[in-house]
């Protein structure tokens, strides 16, 4: 059995995932962020030599941790689609054939900087999508974490902002000159910041500070910096 977290954020409990995604019990929500299907299609589109599968790939990591919660509700923090080569053939097939599997499931996404580039997803794939943010309780799920450039923020400013975007990692010091680096959920007072659910996305590094929290995963568990 894989190592989650057990968080408390503005009065309401959450799991970090190790598979790179947060649960929120009470509502039976999954929010997933930077999932950035397709994106090895539109590399291989511009004749860049990329492996093939990794949508596949993460649509299966997708459907384990949706038998393994109870999820009512899946919440996609921006950047579905990479591009708009990423509306290749093969990949609308996989996530239509993930989608059928799955067609009770209510999900959203929150239109991230890709999705603006790429488009909307097709409407048969069944996806509510929305400008960000999406309030619901106490939280406010986006895709970009600085929710101060918004015409919202007052009201934000009561509810913790779960987002996306920068794909953070963090680069843990061995011994002598080993460094490791792992994607990890970056937390503080009022925002947290998931890692990239895609694969083949990359990430950016990010501090420990006296006002953040940092805990990396490795697939198999999470664990506090």
């Amino acid at each position: 059995m894989k190592q989650d977290i057990a968080l408390k954020i503005s009065g309401c409990e959450v799991l970090l995932l190790a598979d790179k995604a947060l649960y929120w019990p009470q509502h039976q929500m999954l929010c997933i962020a930077d999932a950035h299907f397709g994106k090895a299609a539109a590399y291989r589109a511009m004749g860049q030599p990329v492996p093939h599968g990794t949508t596949a790939a993460n649509l299966q990591r997708l459907d384990v941790l949706l038998a393994r919660y109870a999820v009512r509700e899946l919440v996609f923090l921006g950047d579905f689609l990479h591009a708009p080569k990423s509306h290749a053939a093969a990949t609308l097939e996989a996530l239509h054939a993930w989608r059928g599997r799955h067609a009770d499931l209510v999900c959203k996404l929150v239109r991230g900087n890709h999705d603006l580039r790429a488009g909307d997803p097709p409407a048969t794939l069944a996806l509510d999508v929305v400008n960000e943010p999406y309030v619901t309780g106490r939280l406010a799920l986006r895709h970009t974490p600085d929710f101060r450039v918004t015409a919202d923020a007052i009201r934000l400013n009561a509810h913790h902002v779960i987002a996306g975007h920068i794909h953070p990692v963090f680069q843990l010091q061995g011994m002598g000159r080993q460094r490791l680096r792992l994607p990890c959920f970056y937390v503080t007072d009022d925002m947290t910041v998931l890692p990239s659910f895609g694969e083949f996305t990359g990430g950016h590094a990010v501090n420990l500070t006296p006002s953040s929290r940092v805990f990396v995963t490795d697939g198999t568990g999470v664990w506090p910096v």
